[in-house]
């Protein structure tokens, strides 16, 4: 496996793999890696012949009263988990090794990015957008791997992809959770043990919502209301939003007769948790 810092040493990397016709699955990362991203390596590997993963925590997603200083980092974690997986190559950039100090070139999107967390968190996919649009062009891979629990970055990209005719297959993998139920995230570190207990109620309300689903309810405000009442049972917890959209265009749906994205975000004390499932009639 091997490590490398620099544009020009992961693109010469690239280009002797591409000269021997091989197959390169990407998983783009923010790092602190957990089972979750595990199952994109592990999938990565057993579809392409070469797997890269990057690790950066990108500035420009973050919002100015956000955790990008006290975002958790273990390289050294990291990098023993790429190796066990199997993954050939780590691209672990700086900052200004991504962002030249007078960069000016954005990538942005209407639409999707509005709702749901684009709509607590406004710089949020203009900088996810610019990043992982920076990567493709550096890695330039055939597949890339994604994790269904950040479902609206993923309709995003899978968006971003098709409107400016990448030539990248975007792979959606399953929300890996632990043995309670909470969705497995690099912020679930935050969390005291009281809090880590109240995180359940984010499961036990996806659970409620599927059991509505599954017994008929295609009334979007009930399911919603019944969630928003059930969370708010839990008094560390705080709703910065409970929805139910559209799964491709993300838009609001008031009766449910698509496939649609059942998604929440909550606060547990100062951690913001997301969670969410997908439903298909």
């Amino acid at each position: 496996m091997q490590i490398v810092n620099t544009i020009n040493d992961i693109r010469n990397i690239i280009k002797s793999w591409q000269k021997e016709g091989l197959c390169v699955g990407f998983i783009p990362t923010m790092g602190y890696l957990h089972e979750g991203h595990e199952s994109l390596i592990q999938r990565a590997v057993s579809e392409n012949e070469r797997v890269v993963v990057s690790l950066f925590v990108n500035p420009m997603q973050f919002g100015p009263s956000e955790d990008l200083a006290s975002y958790p980092r273990d390289l050294d974690q990291d990098t023993a988990l790429c190796k066990a997986s199997g993954v050939d190559l780590i691209f672990i950039p700086a900052a200004n090794e991504m962002y030249s100090p007078d960069f000016s070139t954005f990538v942005d999107m209407d639409g999707l990015t509005k709702g749901l967390c684009g709509k607590s968190r406004p710089v949020h996919f203009r900088g996810v957008c610019t990043v992982v649009n920076k990567l493709f062009n550096i890695v330039k891979p055939d597949r890339a791997y994604f994790g269904q629990k950040d479902a609206q970055q993923l309709a995003v990209i899978k968006h971003m992809v098709l409107d400016l005719n990448m030539d990248i297959e975007i792979v959606s993998c399953p929300i890996i959770r632990e043995h309670d139920g909470l969705a497995k995230s690099s912020r679930n570190i935050y969390l005291n043990q009281n809090e880590r207990k109240a995180s359940l109620i984010l499961n036990r309300s996806i659970i409620l919502s599927q059991h509505l689903l599954e017994q008929g309810e295609r009334n979007a405000q009930t399911i919603i209301s019944k969630l928003t009442d059930t969370i708010h049972t839990e008094p560390l917890a705080k709703i910065d939003y409970v929805d139910i959209v559209d799964l491709v265009s993300i838009e609001k749906v008031h009766t449910i007769e698509r496939p649609v994205l059942v998604a929440l975000a909550v606060f547990i004390g100062k951690t913001r948790l997301i969670d969410n499932f997908i439903y298909e009639l």
